[in-house]
């Protein structure tokens, strides 16, 4: 279905607007009609479909406004939060959501006839309230092990649709590939930083499932299958954030997962392992055929023709230490919402937006935003000191943190992705299941008698 929905969007582009409006109306059903037991679940699903689908409907124009799809992320939750009972009241985050206010009338107060203070603060705000509503609805919550792999598959599922519509949008990528910068011919057309980001969160969700849920040679195939396709179109976007975020997560998923399985699994696992870098290889080797080996010079750092570039963050630190600058200028209530790109175009004579959301966050929110920082950082890791549920903790985290400092928070999935980091997983063993059904036999026996 979703390979149809690429190939449809790529020849009718207008058809993307209706599967925005399409995705709107059933998860907003599907949560409304859901039981009190499911719809945390609902909520959760809806969410991460969302998030999987952004950065396809915004490269093929279905977003109605360009943060639409955080906006549906913020409207789902919300709805979950005053649907779904739960006597976790989640302190630092909504003490982060507030840290985010005093930086708006610092904002307005300082606005000039080039301010466009709403585009600056949806532009800007969208992304860390998003994360706040998010955490604080997921905030230990507690689902089902079996659930959250529902949930992780229904953010990879519109990741199908993007690698499919990247396919027909550039089926001979040595037309397009000149060079070793960020391709956007070979992203769709679209941001490159963006495309790689969710093509990597597809490359491990479907690396968890290649370990965890392939239990015959079909699944195996069909998984690894799809988890080759999305790699080699993540490399050839030349844009290395993404597919190197994923792969911090693919080895520190596996490394928990072999530490929690017994010895058969272990064997099993490192059998898998093997596979795994196997095939990884080949995808590497057909990315650089396909690139005539303008990859490998993309990713040690080199030019066309391989001399060594000077800067390995492409220019991203000297805007990092622009807003670090301002922060240490400006450190108690910061420079205001947005401001910080005004500044630097006045300045600089460029606008150019932070690639980093911690030092954008610290520049325009002070000493605000360093507590916001610092609650981000820190609650997760406390968290998982009480309860060691998650063992998708350590992907997840490094995943969030990762990306907002190589791609700020310009989409939803940082945010989502943080929440999942909060969860309280349940697992049902099988001597938890024999107990209930011998209780369930007892009481059936009195009744009886």
């Amino acid at each position: 279905m979703h390979i149809l929905i690429g190939f449809s969007i790529f020849n009718f582009r207008a058809l993307s607007k209706v599967y925005l409006i399409a995705i709107f109306i059933y998860f907003i059903i599907q949560i409304l009609k859901a039981k009190p037991s499911e719809k945390a679940l609902k909520v959760l699903m809806a969410c991460s479909y969302v998030v999987g689908a952004e950065v396809f409907l915004r490269m093929t124009g279905g977003s109605l406004l360009y943060e639409t799809s955080k906006y549906l992320v913020i409207l789902f939750t919300l709805v979950g939060l005053f649907t779904v009972k739960s006597s976790k009241v989640a302190i630092p985050f909504v003490v982060y959501v507030l840290l985010l206010i005093p930086g708006i009338f610092v904002a307005g107060f300082s606005a000039t006839e080039e301010t466009e203070l709403r585009k600056a603060i949806a532009f800007n705000l969208s992304g860390p309230v998003c994360l706040g509503i998010v955490s604080i609805f997921c905030y230990k919550l507690k689902i089902n092990y079996e659930n959250i792999h529902k949930v992780l598959l229904n953010m990879a599922l519109p990741m199908i649709s993007i690698t499919t519509y990247l396919f027909l949008y550039t089926p001979d990528l040595q037309e397009v590939i000149t060079g070793t910068g960020s391709n956007f011919a070979a992203s769709g057309g679209f941001g490159p930083n963006q495309v790689s980001t969710v093509l990597g969160l597809g490359m491990f969700v479907f690396s968890i499932r290649f370990f965890m849920l392939s239990p015959t040679l079909f699944f195996k195939l069909v998984n690894g299958f799809l988890l080759a396709v999305m790699s080699f179109r993540g490399i050839v976007t030349f844009s290395r954030g993404g597919v190197i975020t994923a792969l911090f997560m693919i080895a520190v998923f596996i490394y928990f997962y072999f530490k929690r399985v017994n010895k058969k699994g272990k064997f099993r696992i490192s059998r898998l392992v093997i596979v795994f870098a196997g095939l990884g290889l080949l995808i590497w080797l057909f990315s650089s055929i396909q690139t005539s080996g303008l990859i490998e010079n993309r990713y040690a750092n080199k030019d066309a023709i391989g001399r060594e570039k000077a800067d390995v963050s492409t220019g991203r630190s000297d805007l990092i230490f622009f807003e670090l600058e301002e922060f240490f200028k400006n450190p108690i209530v910061g420079v205001g919402v947005g401001k910080i790109k005004e500044l630097r175009l006045k300045r600089e004579g460029v606008t150019v937006a932070s690639h980093n959301e911690m030092s954008r966050i610290l520049s325009e929110h002070g000493l605000f935003g360093l507590t916001a920082i610092l609650i981000l950082l820190l609650t997760p890791l406390f968290l998982r000191i009480g309860n060691k549920s998650n063992f998708f903790f350590y992907s997840c985290y490094i995943f969030w943190f990762l990306t907002i400092n190589h791609s700020s928070m310009r989409i939803a999935a940082p945010a989502f992705v943080y929440g999942l980091c909060l969860l309280d997983i349940q697992y049902k063993t099988n001597r938890v299941k024999k107990v209930q059904q011998f209780k369930n036999k007892k009481q059936s026996t009195l009744i009886s008698h």
